[in-house]
């Protein structure tokens, strides 16, 4: 867990973001116990605003209230993966088609060159950059849609994938890159086909769901040791 000082101003919101971060980064794992005075003293912050920045996760599902000093990461279930993610097939592909009708040549080159160093990432086995890449990836595609509420949705719904995804990307099997489906969504980009891209999308959250399906069959209820 690496969660860097706070600089003055609103501590709390401060405190919010830089755990929702950390959360969508994959920097916590499943059944994890995050004590609260621990993350103040990380944050440079008294408890009250890592107090009420958790307290804010808990009541987007991020985060599980355990007692009054601590609160834990939810644990990795089948259910909780295929409500995540039969949302996010909704608003990731509705935001891969709105931003088929926005991206610019500069936005697709972008998105190239991210595809790139994702590729060559996982080739490499670095879980931790084939993480951070693939999600730069989507987010670009997503920020192209133009709604700012959207993606707000969206990274909502990345803060219960990121600890979820973490363990995968260290400790699971997965076959499915993503080369081909990013490609085709960066193709549907650059023809302002949203059905495209939006379809591509959707077949990439599937895809890559398959080797994660398979990976929970033998960490269902994982926590972290």
């Amino acid at each position: 867990m690496n969660i860097q000082p706070l600089e003055q101003g609103n501590l709390s919101a401060r405190a919010y973001v830089a755990l929702r971060e950390g959360l969508i980064a994959g920097q916590f794992r499943p059944g994890q116990r995050l004590v609260m005075q621990d993350l103040a003293d990380q944050l440079g912050t008294s408890v009250t605003p890592a107090r009420e920045a958790c307290l804010r996760l808990v009541s987007e599902r991020g985060l599980e209230l355990r007692s009054g000093r601590f609160v834990t990461v939810p644990a990795l279930t089948l259910a909780r993966y295929m409500e995540v993610r039969t949302i996010r097939l909704s608003l990731e592909g509705l935001a891969a088609g709105l931003a088929a009708q926005n991206a610019t040549k500069e936005d697709i080159d972008k998105l190239t060159a991210i595809q790139k160093v994702f590729e060559k990432a996982d080739r490499a086995g670095d879980p931790e950059l084939s993480f951070r890449y693939n999600r730069d990836f989507h987010f670009t595609v997503y920020r192209l849609s133009g709604m700012e509420m959207l993606v707000a949705h969206i990274e909502s719904l990345w803060v219960s994938m990121g600890p979820m995804l973490t363990v995968f990307f260290k400790e699971g099997e997965h076959k499915y890159v993503g080369a081909a489906e990013h490609l085709t969504v960066i193709e549907g980009l650059r023809e302002k086909n949203s059905e495209k891209a939006r379809a591509a999308m959707e077949r990439d959250l599937i895809l890559g769901g398959e080797d994660f399906l398979r990976f929970l069959q033998g960490h269902e209820g994982f926590v972290a040791p």
